[in-house]
């Protein structure tokens, strides 16, 4: 981990010009949703296990006590571990109630480190459903931690929270200071400065390119489920990482929002141009110039002829999906609210190199009506195969280049996760609390099929050797036992 006096001196060098500030990874240690800027869910990892038992322990290093409802994926990095969940396994006796939650923990034994607890937004489930928590997955970069709240505030805090006995940020009047509690260096609150509207609860995992923290607000539709209330309100932004100012911000998709947008941003070079890919809640795709916000590219994910209906039973559908990034082509797919159900969805491979609105000339290849589901899933893509998963419990694998079909597995339950591809495995869990193992390649095979007590609405990662999973109230850490 980079100590702080040579995080600063990096900053100078950024700030003289020295460095450049986009493209900007390899100086100092990240970790984020999805691994990498492009959010391939697949790892270098090896020496993972194949089968463990929660029950009896076998190949289970530790496990860690989380709220009673966890959607946060598993961020570790510098020897911590960071997941969001809700307030219901209280770890500070002051700040009781339902909360959402960024917990911390020691990555050696899991030991408890320290948190943050954001109280619930006063306007109710509209804009912050009861109990869901804090979904964002966080990024890391250093000594710096930054995620989205529940409250739709953009938070820059300090690895550290005040475990170190140290106020890193410039709140000397912070509530809590005690040792478990969060350290914010800055928050910026898209509600009061934007007018966003999020609908339901604000999701985003935000991206950091060089100096710029990258961010889908979430802003959506009323209770009527018709009004967008806020059809001007960015629904991307980019803030400046070190002061938490707004640099560029985007409402391509406007009135034409269907629902809610709880995607994330992608990032990567393609084809000597860098791009930050937003999905937006108008189910169209955009890609657009980091620095400056100018538009690249625009796809639309679902056929000219779809139609959204109120409650979801129409054809026209929502990005959930996050954008991943693989060989110059932008790999997404389309979904719904759970809540609504079933049916059929659609999936692309788009070529990013091309300009303009490219939904015709940029379609690589097309699944979807009779062969796949709507989806909430991100791909996993390794050795040329693509592996994704549908509400409906299916995982696929297909080629990434041709979208060919190798195999279909049925986890006879909904996935809200997606596929990890690591050490030539294929973890999946799903809504019955099974997590499957199948063997990676093209001939379908599954290792192992274990039950982790309660459902698994995250993805597995890996670090170090080790397999992070978590299911609705515990974060478990497994490991080949030696």
């Amino acid at each position: 981990m980079v100590k702080k006096h040579g995080l600063l001196l990096i900053r100078i060098l950024v700030g003289i010009g020295i460095l450049s500030t986009i493209g900007f990874y390899t100086l100092v240690e990240t970790a984020m949703w999805g691994g990498s800027p492009g959010r391939n869910m697949a790892s270098d990892e090896t020496g993972l296990p194949a089968e463990w038992d929660p029950e009896s322990g076998k190949n289970i290093k530790w496990t860690a006590q989380l709220g009673s409802q966890t959607y946060g994926n598993p961020v570790i990095i510098g020897g911590k571990i960071f997941v969001g969940t809700n307030n219901q396994a209280v770890r500070n006796p002051k700040l009781k109630g339902d909360r959402g939650v960024v917990m911390v923990f020691r990555e050696s034994d899991g030991k408890f480190l320290w948190q943050s607890a954001h109280t619930k937004l006063a306007s109710g489930r509209v804009n912050d459903w009861p109990q869901q928590g804090i979904c964002s997955s966080p990024f890391v970069e250093g000594d710096r931690l930054y995620y989205v709240s529940n409250r739709a505030e953009v938070i820059c805090a300090d690895t550290e929270g005040f475990y170190d006995n140290e106020n890193d940020g410039p709140y000397v009047d912070e509530e809590n200071k005690s040792k478990i509690d969060e350290d914010i260096i800055w928050r910026y609150d898209m509600i009061d400065e934007l007018d966003t509207f999020p609908h339901n609860l604000a999701t985003c995992s935000p991206l950091v390119v060089g100096d710029l923290v990258f961010v889908v607000t979430a802003n959506g539709v009323d209770e009527t489920h018709i009004n967008v209330p806020s059809p001007e309100a960015p629904s991307f932004i980019a803030l400046n990482k070190n002061t938490g100012e707004l640099v560029w911000e985007n409402a391509s998709p406007g009135e034409n929002i269907l629902h809610g947008q709880w995607s994330n941003p992608s990032y990567s070079v393609i084809d000597g141009t860098a791009q930050i890919i937003f999905p937006g809640g108008d189910g169209w795709v955009y890609a657009f110039v980091p620095e400056t916000g100018k538009l690249l590219w625009k796809f639309d994910c679902n056929p000219k002829e779809s139609v959204w209906e109120l409650g979801g039973s129409g054809t026209r559908n929502n990005i959930i999906s996050t954008p991943v990034i693989w060989n110059n082509k932008v790999y997404i797919g389309v979904g719904q609210d759970p809540e609504h159900g079933e049916s059929s969805g659609h999936w692309y491979a788009i070529d990013a190199t091309k300009r303009g609105d490219i939904t015709e000339s940029g379609k690589v290849w097309h699944r979807g009506n009779e062969d796949f589901n709507r989806t909430m899933s991100t791909a996993a893509i390794h050795d040329g195969l693509m592996y994704i998963a549908d509400l409906s419990g299916f995982v696929y694998c297909w080629d990434a280049n041709t979208g060919e079909e190798y195999w279909k597995y049925d986890a006879f339950a909904a996935i809200w996760g997606s596929p990890y591809y690591a050490d030539g495995k294929v973890y999946i869990g799903d809504e019955d609390g099974d997590v499957a193992v199948l063997k990676a390649g093209k001939e379908m095979e599954l290792l192992a099929e274990i039950n982790m007590d309660n459902a698994v609405y995250t993805t597995p990662v890996a670090k170090n050797g080790v397999l992070y999973i978590t299911n609705r109230s515990k974060l478990f850490a497994t490991a080949l036992q030696k």
